[in-house]
């Protein structure tokens, strides 16, 4: 059966945004007296909720700055790095118009927060693109729980059967694998064992634009 649903993760997927994300963290946390480097941002807190993020932070160093106040100094500067410096990912346009030609349902379930996905589709004007979009803040659970990849299905009135979910860390993908649909992984280190799991693997848009068009 061909897929009649593609949602999308956003940061990774959509916009270069993750060094946006490590770059905010780094400098919450250097001003708080605490060193981290884009590589402990990676491990530690890649694809997870913001305030799964700030809590790990404030956990890991026993900071006495409380979890949301961290979250929302990490939020303001992630949005003002967007503004001023985003980027869409090489071929999302091509892919929403492919998506959109073929009658696609387009859904985003991200795990970032309302204001940075306004910020985004702001940024790339591609909201209209979207026919459901959804954010793991309004779930109990984030990523890897597949809640809001279930809540997007609900949305958009499709089976996971029916699905196909990019994503670009092993967070978001084990989070769309547990939602049963098949999931397929953007990254430049598609052949990691890490991303073993994945249905698909593709290093590029391009690529999963090629993909799409052989089912």
């Amino acid at each position: 059966m061909k897929p009649t649903t593609f949602i999308f993760d956003m940061d990774g997927v959509m916009i270069d945004s993750e060094p946006f994300w490590q770059l905010a963290q780094i400098n919450a946390l250097k001003h708080l007296g605490i060193k981290v480097t884009a590589e402990d941002c990676e491990k530690t807190t890649m694809g997870k909720r913001i305030d799964h993020v700030a809590k790990i932070w404030c956990d890991l160093h026993c900071l006495e700055i409380s979890p949301k106040q961290l979250a929302d100094e990490i939020l303001d500067q992630v949005v003002i790095s967007i503004k001023d410096n985003g980027q869409e990912i090489i071929g999302l346009k091509e892919l929403l118009t492919y998506l959109k030609q073929e009658n696609y349902k387009i859904g985003l379930a991200t795990s970032s927060s309302w204001k940075i996905i306004e910020a985004v589709l702001h940024k790339l004007e591609v909201k209209h693109f979207f026919d459901e979009i959804c954010s793991a803040d309004d779930e109990v659970y984030g990523k890897p729980n597949p809640a809001v990849y279930i809540k997007a299905m609900q949305k958009l009135e499709s089976k996971p059967s029916e699905c196909i979910i990019l994503e670009d860390s092993v967070t978001g993908m084990i989070a769309a694998k547990a939602s049963m649909a098949f999931t397929i992984v953007l990254n430049a280190d598609v052949s990691a064992p890490k991303f073993s799991i994945a249905d698909q693997r593709c290093p590029s848009l391009a690529k999963v634009l090629r993909y799409l068009k052989t089912l």
